[in-house]
């Protein structure tokens, strides 16, 4: 399954608001919870995780995949997708602020795996992530993960 169809309206949030990185892993937490990924208890996994490691889910400038271990707070493999309308700063040396979260929640340590693959060629595409922070809608975050998605296949069969 694609990056497009893990992300119905209520798991993408598009220039939200976040006052630091701890919001802004709140607001991937709902998208989770609303879409029935995971449960509230979840997104408070993840900011621990954070608080005890550091900001080592910051893996690409301006990018955070807020994500947390395995647990009964997991419902079903799901993401979320938050554009932030202000960067928040994470303490990360090399690749704050950051821009865009993305909330991971995986009910084993494998079921995330194409997932992570996918969002891989999102990130090194700058131009597809560009626009992808500055979508409006969430439509338009599908629109151009799936347009990202078949330019990618594309370019592996030639």
């Amino acid at each position: 399954m694609g990056l497009a169809a893990q992300l119905p309206d209520d798991a993408v949030v598009t220039r939200g608001r976040a006052a630091d990185w701890r919001e802004a892993i709140r607001l991937a937490g709902r998208a989770l919870s609303a879409t029935g990924v995971a449960t509230d208890a979840y997104t408070d996994e993840m900011i621990a995780a954070v608080e005890k490691h550091g900001p080592y889910i910051v893996v690409a400038p301006g990018f955070a995949l807020a994500h947390a271990r395995p647990s009964p707070a997991v419902l079903r493999t799901g993401i979320s997708w938050v554009s932030l309308a202000e960067p928040v700063e994470f303490g990360s040396d090399v690749n704050d602020p950051v821009r865009l979260v993305v909330g991971l929640a995986a009910v084993d340590h494998d079921a995330h795996l194409q997932t992570m693959a996918e969002l891989a060629g999102v990130l090194a595409d700058e131009e597809l992530l560009e626009a992808l922070i500055a979508a409006p809608t969430p439509a338009a975050v599908r629109e151009l993960l799936s347009a990202g998605s078949s330019n990618r296949e594309e370019e592996e069969t030639t």
